[in-house]
């Protein structure tokens, strides 16, 4: 009983009709990652909440790998759209390298779904479109504000860009986690990350 009001929640709120079945199978598929994690449901499931028979999926989705490659891809590009705006006017690589730590944190926090599913789930064979657009992604712009910050041919910025991903990838899942647990006296992860990455690029 207590599952059945999001049922109907959901479809009145993505005002569910054949035409948008895909919309919905993919918004109840994100839904179901944020609470279980990646491997935490099943199609029927996802078509349940959606307010759909358990064979409507097959209707667009060969089987929920193909459901989780959708959620990838489309985190990805929503991330990659975050990190820009957040470094967009700001006048300096440092200040834009700065910007992008909450922008990276707050992400995480507010689309659980499409973050679980952007790092549990990878194509075998990433498409054309993929690769082409994952030039312009989160990646990039990163890479971007950390080459402006280091001398030239004193160290590789891609690696150093990899570096701070993994530093603020590793903040995103530790609060993800509960830890440290509130109350404990640790400083907020924006504090943490800001800190690691000053002393990651051997900055004051």
């Amino acid at each position: 009983m207590a599952q059945a009001q999001p049922i109907r929640d959901l479809s009145a709120r993505r005002g569910y009709h054949h035409g948008n079945l895909r919309e919905a199978l993919l918004e109840a598929a994100r839904q179901l990652v944020a609470e279980r994690g990646p491997q935490g449901f099943t199609l029927t499931e996802a078509a349940r909440r959606a307010g759909v028979s358990p064979s409507a999926p097959y209707r667009h989705f060969k089987d929920r790998e193909e459901v989780l490659a959708e959620l990838c891809r489309r985190g990805f590009a929503l991330f990659g759209q975050r990190l820009q705006a957040a470094a967009a006017g700001a006048v300096s690589p440092a200040e834009a390298l700065r910007r992008m730590g909450p922008a990276y944190l707050a992400f995480a926090r507010e689309e659980p779904g499409y973050y679980a599913a952007m790092f549990a789930f990878q194509p075998v064979q990433p498409s054309e479109e993929a690769t082409d657009s994952a030039k312009d992604g989160p990646f990039e712009a990163l890479a971007n504000a950390v080459a402006g910050l280091l001398p030239k041919d004193e160290r590789n910025p891609r690696i150093v860009a990899l570096q701070v991903w993994a530093l603020s990838h590793g903040m995103a899942m530790l609060e993800r986690a509960g830890m440290p647990q509130p109350g404990s006296g640790a400083p907020p992860a924006e504090a943490v990350l800001d800190s690691g990455v000053t002393a990651l690029l051997g900055r004051e």
